[in-house]
């Protein structure tokens, strides 16, 4: 069983490796001291079990466990830490198991047992699990399909929505009245109630063919979605692009493939009022990637790359003047004085027209730098 550590003290990498190097069948592939390497690594490397201390010097576990269970839907996660105060949450990502420090070799033994036990009962399962999973892309569209049954077909409106409300919501569960408010807003409260129950019922109906019927999870006027057996398109470029703070050589690829991913807004083809900010937000995240990998490209004078990223860019926002400057920057780079000057001339008469404005003097003085 290949396992990873995740713990911001060095003396407790150590006692965890100690302890796992006696047990039989288990093989420590990466010990780390931050969320952003253990990401790397797991993204990279087929890994099994992983134990997370839920309190990591700058890091969130809770939130490294929800990113590396989209990464890996079948990771076992085993918490280990002194926070015990934080166990319900914990138990929000389905752990295999949750310790406190310190662990005992006999404690840990145990959980070692249980994973194995339920990995070999799991391989033992027929046909192609691969085949179950929920593929969702909402950037740019709303599209959900799997391998098995090909696209879900909706039966409502309001249970598409419903399902696109509690993926923004993945990380918590939401109350009834929450989801009322935003997805039933003029609508009277013992009918949308009902509307809701009917909305969960349809959904679970179109996704049962896929064998993810209990994807959709209740409780106590609590609602949430289990995304163990789904792939969402938006979750994994918000983990990936938060991974990456840094562009540099040995990541800049897997940057330029983030960076065709983000196909467009979030539900850029649905008017969902209630996914304004989380729209907003994601879009905030893609812009920062972006300038950061177009500028990193610049500097390395790879200038077609950086041109296209740079207008992809300013297409999103042709008014922003940091995304005008970082194109104008590229163009001039390359030499090209007919672009430069045919660029400004654009830029220059479209903040004219549309805002009755003129350019910055940052903006003029880079303009003149390369003419």
């Amino acid at each position: 069983m290949k396992v990873v550590i995740v713990d911001d003290e060095p003396a407790m990498l150590l006692a965890m490796k100690r302890l796992l190097s006696t047990m039989e069948d288990v093989e420590l592939v990466g010990s780390f001291q931050n969320a952003a390497e253990a990401l790397g690594f797991v993204q990279e490397n087929d890994v099994e079990l992983a134990f997370l201390d839920i309190k990591i010097a700058g890091d969130d576990g809770l939130e490294l466990a929800h990113s590396l269970r989209s990464i890996r839907g079948k990771l076992d996660i085993v918490f280990t830490t002194s926070h015990s105060e934080f166990a319900i949450q914990a138990y929000d990502v389905y752990p295999l198991d949750y310790m406190v420090k310190p662990v005992s070799r006999k404690r840990l033994a145990q959980t070692i047992t249980q994973a194995a036990s339920r990995q070999n009962a799991s391989s033992h399962h027929t046909g192609d699990l691969t085949s179950n999973r929920l593929s969702v892309r909402g950037l740019g569209c709303f599209e959900v399909s799997s391998k098995q049954e090909g696209t879900v077909r909706w039966i409502s409106k309001k249970s598409m929505e419903l399902f696109a409300y509690l993926l923004i919501n993945h990380s918590r569960s939401t109350s009834k009245i929450r989801i009322l408010e935003d997805i039933f807003p003029d609508m009277p409260l013992k009918n949308a109630e009902t509307y809701l129950r009917t909305a969960v019922y349809q959904l679970r109906k179109v996704l049962s063919p896929h064998g993810l019927k209990e994807v959709v999870i209740s409780a106590q006027e609590q609602y949430r979605v289990d995304l163990d057996q789904a792939d969402v398109d938006f979750i994994q470029f918000e983990q990936h692009a938060k991974a990456l703070s840094e562009i540099n050589a040995s990541n800049v690829a897997m940057a330029i493939e983030l960076e065709k991913q983000f196909a467009g807004d979030l539900f850029d083809d649905k008017s969902f009022e209630w996914a304004a900010v989380e729209r907003e937000r994601l879009a905030i995240i893609y812009d920062s990637l972006a300038k950061r990998l177009a500028s990193w490209l610049l500097d390395q004078k790879r200038f077609r790359e950086a041109q296209q990223i740079a207008r992809r860019i300013v297409a999103r926002n042709e008014f922003e003047e940091e995304s005008n400057l970082l194109l104008l920057k590229i163009l001039g780079a390359m030499g090209d004085r007919q672009s430069i000057s045919s660029y400004y001339e654009h830029y220059t008469q479209l903040l004219f027209d549309e805002l009755g404005l003129q350019p910055s003097e940052e903006f003029l003085q880079i303009y003149k730098l390369y003419q």
